[in-house]
């Protein structure tokens, strides 16, 4: 019964970290299913979005302001919009003049604005780390004795991440600019011509993936109370990993792919240890490429000849 218990704590805590993995992961996929490219720069705009979460906390601490309800509102809106306009600025100045040319080109162009936005941040917050007090301490025990616990800050993320979510499918199931989305991943080239307006599309997934980033940044940063300029590098790489376990251009495979990630990191941690839940989870990336190349929801592209 002890080793039960002990599983289930780290599904739990699996499951809470592999939640916020899905959310950036989407940023990742949905720019790809578009576009047929990767954001590179996507890990620097969640870690932006860390850095507003930060400077609103501390901005409305400096006020006398103590409200909880409050700080997530300022944290989180503060985040989405400025995420918003970088990942949209991000687009017009990396990605639209470099479209329809080879492909290389707008990866260089991504890793070129990941640097500049990593440096940007180094040069006005210093390299210092920041601390962010934990918002909910506690938590609820579903075993007796503490054996298996969930924190008030786990289940707030567990509830987020999950309307977050809900809200992004009803998005793109429901609304006219949803199908439109889903109109210019199936064939872009053919819904230019039937008039919608795929730059403005294009952009707006940008944006979307951006929003969602700065979603995961609040949550992490408030899990964790630690934030740096150099975290948004290795959140990128465990998003995209995520992104590419779950299948490439797939939301749902996104979201698929953050889960399990989260999973095998938090297991592989106390199996082998804290230090290496980074190989086991890029170990079960180059396993399952081996394997199903297209990741766990991918489709395989059919090339017309």
């Amino acid at each position: 019964m002890p080793e039960l218990n002990h599983y289930l704590q780290l599904l739990i805590d699996g499951l809470s970290v592999g939640s916020t993995y899905a959310l950036i992961a989407i940023g990742y996929t949905m720019v790809y299913g578009i576009i047929g490219m990767i954001n590179f720069a996507h890990g620097e705009v969640y870690m932006i979005g860390s850095y507003i979460a930060f400077i609103a906390i501390a901005g409305l601490a400096m006020l006398g302001i103590h409200s909880l309800p409050l700080i997530m509102i300022a944290a989180f809106v503060g985040s989405i919009i400025v995420t918003s306009a970088y990942g949209y600025s991000i687009e017009r100045v990396a990605y639209r003049p470099l479209r329809g040319g080879n492909r290389l080109i707008p990866l260089i162009s991504a890793i070129g604005m990941s640097i500049v936005l990593q440096n940007t941040v180094l040069l006005s917050q210093d390299s210092k780390g920041k601390a962010i007090p934990d918002p909910m301490p506690g938590g609820f025990e579903l075993v007796a004795n503490g054996a298996v616990s969930v924190s008030y800050m786990q289940v707030f993320i567990f509830v987020i991440t999950f309307v977050a979510m809900a809200g992004l499918t009803l998005f793109i199931s429901r609304s006219r600019l949803g199908r439109a989305c889903r109109a210019c991943a199936e064939d872009i080239k053919m819904a230019n011509l039937l008039g919608i307006n795929t730059n403005n599309i294009i952009a707006l997934t940008f944006v979307i993936g951006a929003a969602l980033a700065a979603v995961a940044a609040v949550l992490i940063s408030m899990r964790y109370g630690f934030i740096n300029p150099n975290l948004g590098f290795l959140a990128g790489i465990k998003a995209f990993t995520a992104a590419v376990l779950g299948g490439i251009g797939s939301i749902p495979g996104a979201m698929l792919g953050g889960l399990v990630l989260g999973v095998a990191e938090a297991f592989g941690a106390d199996l082998f240890g804290d230090q290496y839940k980074d190989v086991v989870a890029f170990g079960l990336l180059v396993l399952l490429l081996l394997f199903m190349p297209t990741g766990i929801l991918g489709r395989p592209e059919v090339e017309k000849v």
